[in-house]
C-alpha cells in the first residue's frame, strides 16, 4: 500500500485529500506544518512513496522541506502546491527538488491523477507505454527499464521520479546529439525554453549519481559548455 505524506496546513484541504486518497487505497499521515514535515521525512526517516506539499506552511515553508530532504539524499517523489502561479514560484520549487506541481486552487480529478502517475510511474510525459519507443536501453553496466521507471546498476536498482525518468528519457532518444538546456526545459517540464532556472543542473547531478561510475568525470551524461547536454552510450 503506497505511503503518501500530505503536508498542509489548510485542515479543510488536507482531510479532504486524506479521504479522497485513503478510498484510492493509499496509506495518509497528515502534517500541518513545515517543522513536522521534516521530523517525519529527515529526523524519523519514515518512508513515503510521494508527498504532497504545500509551499506556505507555518514554522517552516515548503521551499525549506523540500530543500532539507533532498539534501539528505531522500528522493521521495514530491508533488508542490501553490497558491501562486508566478513562474518564479514554480521554478524555484522544481530547483529545491519538486517532481511536479500544481496550483491552487485546483480539482481534485488532476490532482489524483498527478498522484496517479507519480506512483504509479507507468507513463512519461501522458505518452501510453507502447508508443513512447524502447522498453529499456543498455549501456555500460546500466540497464534503463522505462516500464518500471527504475535503473539496474551493479545489481542495485534506483527507482526514478516522473522527471528523473522524463529528463533521461529525452537524452537517451538523442543519443551522441546536443540537446539545449531551452529544449529539455520545455519538452520535460513544459516551461519556457527561456526560463532562468538551475533546476535541469540539479537534476544531472542525481542522474550521475545513478548511472556514472566516477559522477565528477561522467562518460555517459556529458555537459556542452554553453549549450546543454549530450548522451553517450
Amino acid at each position: 500500500m503506497p505511503r503518501v505524506l500530505i503536508v498542509e496546513d489548510d485542515a479543510h484541504i488536507a482531510e479532504g485529500l486524506r479521504y479522497n486518497l485513503e478510498c484510492e487505497g493509499h496509506a495518509v499521515v497528515v502534517a500541518s506544518d513545515g517543522r513536522a514535515a521534516v521530523d517525519l521525512l529527515v529526523e524519523a526517516g519514515q518512508p513515503f512513496d510521494l508527498v504532497i506539499l504545500d509551499l506556505m506552511l507555518p514554522r517552516m515553508s515548503g521551499f525549506e522541506v523540500a530543500r532539507r530532504v533532498r539534501a539528505t539524499g531522500n528522493f521521495v517523489a514530491i508533488l508542490m502546491l501553490t497558491a501562486k502561479d508566478s513562474p518564479e514560484d514554480i521554478v524555484r520549487g522544481l530547483e529545491e527538488g519538486a517532481d511536479d506541481y500544481l496550483t491552487k486552487p485546483f480539482h481534485l480529478d488532476e490532482l489524483l491523477a498527478r498522484v496517479k502517475v507519480l506512483l504509479r510511474r507507468r507513463r512519461w510525459d501522458g505518452v501510453e507505454e507502447e508508443s513512447a519507443g524502447p522498453r529499456e536501453v543498455r549501456f555500460g553496466n546500466v540497464r534503463v527499464s522505462f516500464d518500471q521507471f527504475a535503473i539496474e546498476r551493479d545489481g542495485e536498482t534506483i527507482e526514478l521520479t516522473t522527471r528523473e525518468m522524463g529528463l533521461l528519457r529525452a537524452l537517451i532518444a538523442r543519443d551522441g546529439e546536443v540537446v539545449t538546456r531551452g529544449e529539455l526545459l520545455e519538452e520535460v517540464w513544459g516551461l519556457r525554453p527561456d526560463t532562468q532556472t538551475r533546476v535541469i543542473d540539479s537534476f544531472i547531478v542525481r542522474l550521475r549519481r545513478y548511472v556514472e561510475d566516477d559522477p565528477s568525470k561522467p562518460r555517459h551524461i556529458v555537459s556542452v559548455r554553453g549549450r546543454g547536454y549530450r548522451f553517450v552510450s
